[in-house]
């Protein structure tokens, strides 16, 4: 199996460039946030690899990261994510982001990935909540408050200060960060119309 090829980029497609590795060109399909921030035809470059052997082909998946390799892994383990819609989700969200949508329970993030669609989103975010490789990444005050029956058990200042935010309009993911930082800043005796102001802050930044 192949893990990784290093080269030159031969020429790009739609999904897909062709590696030339020693003479040898690869067609490697990537997300297209991976094939941006690669150097033009000609240049070097190297990619992570993802094999993927069927009975009628064998394909390569090329990432920018190992990151980014472990996600497209990760995903294709929830029922209903194939190579296809693993990759357009990596498409909009960076190995950080993706960790952080997931931590946060925001399924509205992740269904704007095309094929997503919320009974998917819903899915996705459920089933690798706790798996997800990156998630020393997401504040773990964050994660704990962003799920409904999490912050139930949260101190009473703060499940009133998050259910104000979501009353403002504001999202439940983004409200418990917002209170998150609030806690951080002022402290876990703080009542809650002095996180409900400092998360009005957090949110306007």
């Amino acid at each position: 199996m192949i893990g990784k090829l290093s080269g030159i980029i031969d020429s790009f497609g739609d999904d897909y460039l062709i590696l030339d590795v020693n003479g040898v060109g690869y067609v490697v399909t990537c997300s297209s946030r991976t094939l941006q921030r690669l150097p033009a035809r000609g240049e070097p470059a190297s990619l992570a690899i993802e094999t993927q052997v069927r009975e009628d082909a064998i394909r390569l998946f090329g990432f920018a990261s190992d990151a980014e390799r472990d996600w497209f892994r990760l995903l294709q383990s929830v029922q209903g994510v194939g190579a296809k819609v693993a990759l357009a989700i990596l498409s909009i969200f960076a190995a950080g982001e993706l960790a952080t949508a997931i931590g946060t329970q925001d399924k509205a993030s992740v269904a704007r990935a095309p094929g997503v669609g919320p009974k998917l989103a819903a899915r996705i975010v459920a089933e690798l909540k706790g798996k997800a490789p990156a998630l020393a990444a997401v504040d773990p005050t964050v994660a704990r408050l962003a799920g409904e029956e999490e912050a139930k058990n949260a101190p009473r200042p703060v499940q009133d200060a998050i259910s104000a935010l979501v009353n403002l309009g504001y999202g439940r993911p983004q409200a418990a960060a917002a209170v998150a930082a609030s806690l951080n800043a002022l402290g876990a005796a703080a009542e809650a119309p002095a996180l409900i102001r400092r998360g009005l802050k957090e949110l306007a930044q």
